[in-house]
């Protein structure tokens, strides 16, 4: 049974209208954020989602978690549904399913230490009660564990470094034993030194605590090294679903093919630019027909203008494309 299972999940937004708008009855724009996903995580699998900004990877992510309200399809976590959950029946969820943000340093209270940050966390889910030394005992673990001491326990998150207030972030995170974490972006906040030493973080607590992973990212460097199997976004869908060494080796869908040539070369003899798609990505509130990629794809034909291509299983992995690479 996987730890989380979305099933054709669905989040739109409806723009308001102007007033020339609303005067000559013109009909409110939608923009379809998320269009039809479905995916599963397992126990202690990494599913990594990446694609160009603007694809609706952070809104599937917090439409997961239940920050925004779903439009359509099911959520479903260790087998039980819960997409229409709410107060008391999603707060004892809460404890199972986290997040570590973009930011580190928007996402932590500038006003409060980091005693107060990951006390408040515990307290208000109040998992068990505890002593105010066991309090402290179990908050000088977690800084420990993601490789922080207890000095660091009455510090602001000002005084420190991207990288440690990360690591803050991710003890805020694991306080309260989640199962399922969603790491939005983690580290493209952080320079290229600090990225590693977070990433090898997130796959020693995984390994240790057999947690579920939902990598967020649109840099396919970083993907390559934490995940078990990577899900490509565009435009509110997914175009490719496919395990790591499958994707990296040999892309089924065009867009994919684009975004793993396109990250950059150490060797300035591998910079080539026949890579680049052609033109700009097209309005989510104005889609075109048929394949979303079909008008800056170079292999498409009459058929992807006309007809959407459905995610189609092929060899234990899924592409929605109607001329496939491979």
């Amino acid at each position: 049974m996987p730890t989380m299972k979305i099933e054709n999940l669905k989040k739109y937004f409806f723009l308001k209208r102007n007033i020339f708008e609303a005067v000559s009855n013109k009909p409110v724009k939608v923009l379809k954020a998320v269009d039809g996903v479905s995916l599963e995580i397992e126990r202690g699998e990494t599913v990594s989602l990446v694609g160009e900004s603007g694809c609706g990877k952070s809104t599937l992510a917090r439409t997961v978690l239940s920050l925004h309200d779903p439009d359509a399809g099911k959520i479903f976590f260790n087998g039980e549904d819960i997409t229409n959950l709410n107060g008391a029946a999603l707060r004892r969820h809460r404890t199972e399913f986290q997040m570590i943000f973009q930011d580190p340093y928007s996402a932590l209270n500038p006003r409060k230490t980091v005693r107060q940050t990951l006390e408040e966390v515990i307290l208000v889910h109040r998992t068990k009660s505890y002593s105010k030394s066991e309090l402290e005992i179990k908050i000088t673990a977690l800084l420990e564990q993601v490789g922080l001491g207890k000095n660091a326990l009455d510090r602001a998150p000002g005084e420190f470094s991207g990288g440690q207030r990360q690591r803050v972030g991710i003890a805020r995170a694991l306080a309260v034993k989640p199962s399922f974490i969603i790491c939005d972006e983690p580290v493209s906040a952080l320079d290229v030194s600090i990225q590693a030493q977070v990433l090898n973080l997130l796959i020693e607590i995984q390994e240790k605590y057999n947690l579920a992973f939902l990598f967020i990212s649109h840099d396919l460097r970083v993907v390559r090294l934490i995940s078990h199997r990577v899900a490509v976004m565009y435009l509110g869908k997914i175009v490719e679903l496919a395990p790591t060494k499958a994707l990296y080796e040999s892309p089924a869908h065009p867009y994919t093919d684009v975004l793993i040539r396109a990250a950059p070369a150490l060797d300035a003899k591998n910079r080539a630019r026949d890579y680049v798609i052609e033109g700009d990505p097209p309005s989510p509130v104005d889609l075109p027909p048929g394949c979303r990629f079909s008008p800056r794809c170079r292999h498409a034909r009459e058929i992807c203008g006309r007809e959407e291509p459905k995610l189609k299983e092929n060899g234990g992995r899924f592409t929605a494309c109607h001329f496939p690479l491979n």
